[in-house]
């Protein structure tokens, strides 16, 4: 119910764990055993939760619910974009052109001077076609209201 929220929260630089289907059992285990938030639109879990911090998501719209994260836990200082893997949840390591010449395609190495690679998955990012409408996202969620 939450995976665009992990998607941006990562986007954003921020290590985000997201579980499609996972017991409410688990989600709290996880979240005691290894110090972490638990982000949820599940009243039950808020209920049952002890001894870990909870944010209830209000909102069913990702953008209100990334506002709403990121003011209730005061990260907006912290926000490092495209710092992370969006698939591994792992941070990303930057990589000059050189090395990336044989990881991307041609017209991707010729239209772009930076590249991150995942450590994990060997996934390598650059500022493509969609980054400007990414930006663009990310300064809507940033605006004050």
């Amino acid at each position: 119910m939450l995976g665009k929220l992990a998607k941006w929260l990562r986007i954003l630089g921020f290590d985000t764990l997201f579980f499609s289907k996972a017991e409410d059992d688990e989600l709290r285990s996880l979240a005691r055993r290894e110090n972490r938030i638990l982000l949820t639109r599940d009243t039950g879990i808020v209920e049952k939760a002890k001894k870990i911090k909870v944010v209830f998501i209000r909102s069913e719209n990702w953008k209100k619910q990334v506002k709403q994260v990121l003011s209730e836990l005061q990260l907006r200082e912290q926000i490092k974009p495209y710092s992370q893997c969006i698939e591994c949840n792992v941070p990303l390591k930057s990589i000059s052109k050189k090395q990336a010449k044989n990881l991307v395609a041609p017209f991707v190495y010729e239209r772009s001077d930076s590249f991150s690679l995942c450590p994990r998955c060997s996934r390598v990012f650059w500022p493509g076609t969609h980054h400007s409408d990414m930006n663009f996202k990310i300064e809507d969620i940033l605006e004050k209201e």
